[in-house]
């Protein structure tokens, strides 16, 4: 077994790999960027080195910074997790040159499979279905042009060297394709450094399943079953679940010897996923599922493969990378329940899934019946610069509906703020009949997001208990009895008016109740069904200046602007897009709120941005 491990990536996958290798007695070594320092993942290390300044490419991204950190504290192997360096072969190489032992693939294999046209190639030859489409190497627009034409709409144009939907665009009509070309390249050559794109057939009723699939150095290869990640919002999984819903017996024997025959074609050594596009549209059958690509890593979802075999991935990563064969032959793998598994992300869903930033104050997850994969603790920060995913909620259960409904529970406690986090979207989403049903496919989401994503108001109960408690604060500021609206000294509740995420409530109030809730600044903060509610004293007329129509265009959040669609002097109609924002490894359209002319450009492409700041202004059409 490896002797010590360093983890070239940081947060909960971190964390995770440092859980196994302690308990297998290998050492760890962190590294860690200067926004890092006070990371969990750092602590939990028996090492920890700085790697360089916040952004990724100055950090994380920087293979002679981490080769230097393994050389400084003499660690035998580097784990990638996944993301950054992990699908990386000229890391791999030059780890295995360095004389460190590299835990992934086989470099050849990351290459073969990288690439998601010459990987489509290799799996037609190795007769593995593929989705029909366009893999050409003449990448001119009108080239591409006329072959979507001939594919037929709607078309996905995907990033040949993607992942994580980054450089995904659908397309339904030729009038849109060339739009979505140039964004889907932009976004491509800012996340993967390659703008070119294939097309592919878009699947009206797609199912996303994937298998795991794992080898040893001694050419042995098994599948650890399937998965099915098909709740998606813009080509970003949500919810996992193992095994897929509707899978029959048959067809998950064609699937995923399928998926050995992919890991075989290329010598597959390690954990990897073979990822397929289901046509749903008659239930799953073998027939209608396409291999898409091979992710070359282990995956953000692989706890649900583990929940449903009892395995740790982790270790049997290890174990391989040391030289040993897997732990198991194939006939030694069982299924045993139904696991899914939930990210939470610091993000608004009412606010268009706007990426939150800040302190986690109060953070909490009823942690019964679930296993959490945390990359941050109570009162860490939630930065701009990496992924907002706070944690994976897993649970297994015996059955599909037990394990959704369990999860549901949990992420209906979860408690944070001031970050906004995703959770009571995913408490509503997890209850919803279809959802339970197993009535999914990757346009779920999409056709439900209003409902699930809108805030609903807080239940009467909780707004007499945020009254109750602004009656009665800890700070000293209690209120008088005229702003109590009906305040009256009696065993008798009294209405009274609060503010609460800034629309003015009534709540029936008691004065007589002295509850136990906190009173922090004037507000009180409760939380129900994965929402958090701020309530206040009503505001004073007219103490609050309107910003809402002005015409600036401020930055959401920090960030580096990527696209400028406009310049001083242009007329602009309510609606369009103005520039594009990427943050937190997403970008982000600015329109205008009404139609008019730009007045001012205070910004460029190219130009880190901080939160609030003033990009753009307009002047309202007369």
């Amino acid at each position: 077994m490896i002797g010590s491990l360093l983890i070239a990536n940081r947060g909960e996958i971190a964390r995770r790999i440092i859980r196994t290798a302690r308990r297998l007695g290998v050492r760890t070594v962190a590294v860690y960027s200067e926004a890092d320092a006070g990371a969990p993942h750092v602590t939990e290390a028996d090492e920890a080195v700085l790697i360089g300044p916040p952004p990724v490419r100055e950090s994380y991204l920087r293979a002679d910074a981490i080769l230097e950190a393994a050389r400084q504290t003499g660690a035998a192997a580097i784990h990638p997790g996944y993301g950054f360096l992990s699908e990386n072969a000229d890391f791999a190489e030059a780890v295995a040159g360095a004389g460190i032992v590299w835990v992934g693939p086989p470099p050849a294999a990351i290459r073969a499979m990288g690439l998601k046209d010459a990987a489509k190639r290799l799996m037609a030859q190795a007769g593995v279905p593929t989705t029909p489409g366009y893999l050409g190497d003449d990448q001119s627009a009108a080239v591409l042009a006329r072959e979507a034409a001939a594919i037929g709409w709607p078309v996905l144009i995907k990033a040949v060297a993607g992942g994580g939907g980054k450089g995904m665009r659908r397309v339904d009509r030729a009038d849109d394709f060339v739009g979505a070309l140039e964004a889907a390249r932009r976004e491509a050559a800012s996340a993967f450094g390659d703008d070119r794109v294939l097309l592919e057939r878009y699947v009206t009723r797609p199912r996303h399943i994937e298998v795991q699939v794992f080898g040893d150095s001694h050419g042995h290869v098994v599948h650890l079953f399937e998965r099915d990640c098909s709740i998606q919002r813009r080509h970003q999984k949500v919810v996992e679940e193992a095994p897929a819903p509707g899978m029959d017996a048959a067809t998950r024997e064609t699937l995923c010897a399928a998926a050995v025959r992919a890991a075989k074609a290329v010598d597959y050594v390690g954990a990897g996923t073979i990822e397929f596009i289901a046509d749903a549209s008659e239930g799953l059958r073998a027939d209608r599922i396409w291999f898409m690509e091979m992710n070359t890593r282990l995956q953000v979802e692989h706890p649900v493969t583990e929940a449903i075999t009892g395995q740790d991935l982790v270790e049997w990563q290890l174990r391989v990378a040391s030289g040993e064969p897997l732990p198991l032959t194939q006939d030694e793998i069982e299924m045993r329940g139904h696991a899914m598994e939930a990210r939470l992300y610091a993000e608004d869903p009412a606010k268009g899934f706007l990426p939150s930033t800040g302190a986690l104050t109060d953070f909490f997850i009823p942690e019964i019946g679930v296993r959490v994969d945390s990359g941050v603790e109570k009162g860490g920060e939630i930065g701009p610069y990496y992924d907002p995913m706070i944690a994976k909620l897993i649970v297994c259960e015996e059955t599909r509906e037990d394990a959704a409904s369990q999860l549901a529970v949990v992420c209906g406690g979860v408690e944070a703020w001031p970050v906004k986090t995703n959770a009571g979207f995913l408490a509503r989403l997890l209850s919803d009949p279809d959802f339970q049903a197993g009535h999914i496919d990757t346009s779920f989401l999409e056709a439900r997001l209003d409902s699930l994503a809108a805030k609903p108001p807080p239940s009467d109960f909780l707004a007499s208990e945020a009254a109750s408690a602004l009656a009665h604060p800890d700070d000293g500021t209690a209120w008088s009895a005229g702003s109590l609206a009906g305040f009256r000294l009696s065993a008798r509740p009294a209405p009274a008016l609060l503010q609460c995420d800034d629309q003015l409530i009534e709540a029936a109030i008691d004065p007589q109740v002295e509850p136990a809730w906190s009173v922090r600044d004037g507000v009180v903060v409760l939380y129900e069904e994965g929402e958090a509610y701020a309530f206040s004293r009503p505001k004073a007329a007219g103490g609050e200046a309107g910003v809402a129509g002005d015409g600036r265009i401020v930055a959401p959040m920090p960030g580096r602007i990527t696209s400028l669609a406009v310049a001083a002097g242009d007329a602009v109609t309510k609606g369009q897009t103005l520039a594009t924002l990427e943050a937190m490894k997403m970008e982000h359209a600015l329109v205008a709120p009404f139609d008019g002319t730009v007045d001012k450009v205070g910004c460029a492409v190219g130009q880190q941005v901080t939160e609030g700041q003033v990009l753009l202004s307009l002047e309202a059409a007369s």
